[in-house]
């Protein structure tokens, strides 16, 4: 089987991990840190907003099992990719709306699909998409938190 991984970001990466666990084709979830300058974060860190990363999970899948278009939407249909630094109750740069791509491929779909998602809201997407760069793996409490916390 082949392996690929996407990265996304929207807001607690808690629920965004559970949500796409739960996704068939989907191998392997981690949760971590992406897109920011401070190298080795910790949580406490990131939550002050001065590291610039964003609460983020990487996600592995089967491709002959589900496509990135297929994640994709499910990424959009977790949050409100119209809210700056926010999903739902949490506020902070940390829970900012993230698309992080490994190729020219995936760039070309997730522009695609911003392009299909912004036709569905009044105002504004504000979902960044950026060149996959290093990442921080979470603290090993927050590795499927929700799993962990019986819920």
């Amino acid at each position: 089987m082949v392996t690929k991984h996407a990265r996304f970001a929207a807001g607690c990466f808690w629920g965004i991990e559970a949500a796409f666990k739960k996704q068939k084709g989907v191998t392997s979830t981690r949760v971590g840190y992406s897109g920011g300058t401070t190298p080795h974060p910790t949580y406490r860190q990131v939550c002050t907003g001065t590291t610039g990363h964003a609460e983020a999970v990487e996600v592995g899948y089967d491709p002959t099992r589900v496509t990135y278009e297929e994640l994709l939407t499910l990424f959009w249909s977790l949050h409100n990719p119209t809210t700056p630094n926010r999903a739902g109750p949490d506020i902070g740069t940390q829970y900012r709306s993230m698309i992080f791509y490994y190729d020219l491929e995936q760039k070309h779909a997730a522009e695609l699909a911003l392009q299909g998602e912004a036709k569905r809201h009044r105002l504004p997407i504000v979902t960044e998409i950026v060149a996959a760069g290093p990442f921080y793996e979470a603290e090993e409490y927050h590795q499927c938190y929700l799993d962990k916390a019986g819920h």
